[in-house]
């Protein structure tokens, strides 16, 4: 067997720099598992160490649609072998099911967003019709595997749903489930995202949505030109001129109320890595919507961050690492 390190298990090399470089900056010896193709020798026992799993609710959207089963599989026979998994199979199912996050953070106490999932599309004119009572009144659709605001689209009527289901641009989502959603209004145009490492909080980040775009991916790899595909929120009272679209949230702290709670949800959970998303609405409400388990963080935001993200998980596994070495050593 090798020397035990730490083994990061994805599926997409463009977000992976940042952490190298944070993992060769604290000392901890780190190596990718490439999930796009590859085996397991079932009789075999894992080699030692730590495994991270950081795979994407959105593999499918860059050609690894099996990518998720891959990881399946993997994470299972990690985990029968007794190998610490961070990010472990309850985790990945979390994160490629929204269903499963609004009924998580629903069950806690949490805020959210009043939802349908809608199995298949022979339904779904008829579920958004029940949905909003019939009334034109404006509602907005996602994807239950997302990533990236994948389906996400606002409709101000049922004739303008029921025409886009009809139309060639209807994007099916990859699990045949999409979810009908309450149309938020912000009380300013941003959206917020804790970020969680060893289920200790990091920093808050601002994510300007003044622009309309749900490409809301913070990392350089994601960078798209924003396109005007209606809002996850109203932005009322903004002249669409240019922002900086992340920023940290400096008044969020540890000692918030909302981020005390998050931070005791996820340890129930055991999510150890997460960037949970929440939104203040103009009616008083702050609705937590999104987990994350894969996170990424931004350049910008790291440069000015009181803590850095990659630098905190390459520490956090590090340990971890740590005391996998100290128990062998006890061991032996």
């Amino acid at each position: 067997m090798s020397t035990p390190r730490v083994y990061v298990i994805h599926e997409n090399p463009e977000w992976f720099p940042p952490l190298a470089a944070a993992f060769e900056a604290e000392g901890v010896p780190v190596q990718e598992i490439l999930l796009t193709e590859g085996q397991a020798d079932l009789a075999a026992e894992p080699e030692p160490g730590v495994y991270w799993s950081r795979m994407s609710a959105s593999s499918h959207t860059r050609g690894h649609e099996h990518s998720k089963e891959y990881t399946r599989a993997l994470l299972g026979w990690l985990e029968r072998a007794g190998r610490q998994v961070v990010g472990g199979s309850h985790i990945l199912e979390l994160e490629v099911s929204k269903v499963a996050q609004h009924g998580l953070l629903r069950a806690a106490g949490f805020d959210v967003p009043r939802t349908t999932a809608v199995f298949g599309t022979t339904t779904l004119k008829q579920s958004a019709a029940t949905f909003t009572g019939g009334q034109d009144v404006p509602f907005i659709t996602k994807h239950n595997q997302g990533g990236k605001g994948l389906g996400v689209r606002r409709f101000d009527s049922l004739a303008e749903f029921d025409a886009y289901v009809d139309s060639p641009e209807f994007e099916a989502p990859v699990d045949g489930i999409t979810l009908l959603q309450e149309y938020l209004t912000a009380r300013e145009p941003f959206i917020t995202r804790a970020e969680f490492v060893g289920g200790e909080f990091v920093y808050a980040v601002r994510v300007d949505t003044s622009a309309g775009s749900f490409e809301l991916c913070p990392a350089d790899a994601c960078e798209v030109p924003q396109t005007i595909a209606g809002a996850v929120c109203d932005v009322p009272g903004t002249d669409g001129g240019a922002t900086e679209t992340f920023s940290v949230r400096t008044e969020v702290t540890a000692d918030h109320p909302l981020v005390q709670q998050l931070r005791g949800f996820l340890a129930d959970q055991r999510i150890q890595i997460a960037g949970v998303e929440f939104m203040e609405t103009t009616d008083g409400r702050t609705v937590v919507y999104d987990i994350n388990t894969n996170t990424n963080y931004n350049p910008a935001v790291e440069a000015v961050a009181p803590a850095s993200g990659p630098r905190s998980i390459a520490r956090f596994l590090g340990g971890l690492l740590d005391a996998e070495y100290a128990a062998a050593a006890a061991h032996a």
